[in-house]
């Protein structure tokens, strides 16, 4: 549903302001739109900001969190991430929770301070992680910051340009200051942590976890149809995305 809202406010915005140039506060993403009043005011979608959060207040039923444990420059969880997990998070975003973790098959040695990370597919992968890592902690856009990153043809180089385009207040510099800095060297510090720490250990990436658990059937269906699962084990009132009695789809089209 996020990505028809998308559409609909880019559309309203050029309909109301002629296809002029942007406000300063709607030079950002249309993700970021609604982060506030002034911002969705000034940026004509207020309507559209108000409904979206009406429809999230009405869900009264935990969210399904879908963790993925993943490297940087995986294939496998790469094609996870872009086909499967982004998608979907897209569509359901009002009763779904993404947790990244990269760290994936890397190895952690050193001691407190000064950590030291190997990973499976070189140095290059260990900076993919640290910077996907580092944008984490640092911005509310992480998620498509991520998403442009993984699914574009060069991961690493691609995410400083994929910042700009998402979170263009955001400085590189800084991003940086915390990928070579012990702010980074801490936080995949907690990322190994937490994934050694899995039950049952992983084995391979991408590790899939859902609300916290996993097993060879929900990575199964997970990664065949990860929509598909989140909408079955959603205890409440299920969004129309999911197929409810509101939508009514043929899979045909009719020679006329």
């Amino acid at each position: 549903m996020k990505a028809l809202l998308l559409l609909v406010l880019a559309v309203g915005f050029n309909v109301q302001y002629g296809g002029s140039s942007m406000h300063s506060s709607c030079s950002e993403s249309p993700l970021n739109w609604c982060s506030s009043l002034d911002s969705a005011v000034e940026c004509g979608v207020l309507k559209s900001c108000l409904q979206s959060n009406f429809s999230k207040s009405r869900q009264t039923e935990d969210l399904i969190e879908v963790g993925l444990y993943y490297e940087s420059l995986c294939p496998g969880c790469r094609q996870f991430f872009v086909l499967m997990l982004f998608p979907t998070a897209i569509l359901l975003d009002d009763i779904m929770a993404v947790k990244l973790v990269p760290f994936g098959n890397a190895q952690e040695s050193g001691t407190t301070g000064k950590y030291v990370f190997t990973c499976q597919h070189g140095e290059q992968e260990c900076l993919g992680n640290m910077i996907e890592t580092c944008i984490m902690n640092m911005s509310q856009m992480a998620f498509p910051i991520i998403f442009c990153m993984e699914s574009s043809s060069d991961v690493v180089n691609s995410a400083k340009a994929c910042t700009g385009i998402y979170d263009p207040g955001l400085s590189w510099d800084k991003v940086m200051g915390c990928v070579n800095g012990p702010l980074g060297n801490q936080l995949m510090h907690q990322n190994a942590l937490e994934t050694a720490a899995l039950k049952p250990p992983h084995e391979y990436v991408p590790w899939i976890t859902i609300n916290g658990e996993h097993s060879d059937d929900l990575q199964q269906k997970a990664m065949t149809s990860l929509f598909s699962l989140v909408c079955s084990m959603y205890k409440g009132t299920k969004p129309a995305a999911c197929g409810g009695s509101q939508m009514h789809y043929q899979n045909y089209c009719q020679n006329k």
